[in-house]
């Protein structure tokens, strides 16, 4: 997104109201993604989430500073993983999969909640939406939507150690699991190679998402 300001993309308004709408994720709901990991840990069985704080919303127990820098730049990154002991899990798998789930989850509520207020500013108060000053605040509303569908996309990518691969690890075998976490760290950066070319489908599956999404928070509004 800096990329976009200095390439002279984005003017500086708007640019102002996209950084504004990064901040919010990174302090707000890059928190709630993580602590909907550490609730939904902590409801199967797993107290350790607890223990280590990370059941809680205070974002300086949730960021991490490189992954929020990334997302600043390219509008991709990440928090402090929330450590989960699947041991404490009746079904280690099972649980590792529902547990994953949870965050990316919680970003497309944060979405939906960014969505319903858009469109509950465009159907009771037009006038202010295209005023000079209503229509960044709408732009900060977009980017932020979008980000959050981007991120709930990206994590949901069936590659280690990504959210979606303990989601596919629940129907995999014991050996097969045990292998792609021995190789997570290697994974890891052919992700980061992948998001810096622009190689994974993530803004084709975000696009499918925001348009699901952006029908579904305007239904409500069509009957005004």
């Amino acid at each position: 997104m800096l990329v976009s300001l200095l390439t002279g993309k984005l003017d500086f308004a708007t640019a102002l109201a996209d950084i504004f709408a990064v901040l919010v994720v990174i302090f707000l709901v890059m928190p709630f993604h993580e602590w909907a990991h550490a609730f939904t840990a902590y409801k199967l069985g797993d107290t350790s989430v607890k223990d280590r704080k990370r059941l809680t919303l205070n974002p300086l127990e949730h960021i991490d500073p490189i992954g929020a820098l990334m997302i600043i730049l390219i509008g991709f990154g990440w928090a402090k993983p929330v450590p989960v002991n699947d041991r404490n899990f009746k079904n280690p798998k099972v649980g590792m999969g529902i547990t994953a789930l949870a965050g990316p989850v919680a970003n497309l509520i944060a979405a939906i909640v960014g969505g319903l207020i858009f469109n509950a500013l465009l159907t009771f108060a037009a006038n202010f939406c295209y005023s000079d000053f209503g229509l960044y605040v709408m732009t900060f509303f977009v980017y932020y939507i979008q980000l959050n569908i981007a991120l709930a996309v990206f994590n949901l990518l069936p590659i280690p150690p990504l959210d979606g691969s303990k989601i596919l690890f629940m129907f995999l075998p014991d050996k097969w699991v045990y292998t792609f976490y021995k190789y997570e760290n290697v994974f890891f950066l052919g992700i980061l190679i992948l998001v810096w070319f622009d190689i994974l489908p993530i803004g084709y599956l975000s696009s499918l998402m925001a348009q699901f999404i952006g029908w579904l928070t305007a239904l409500p509004f069509s009957f005004f």
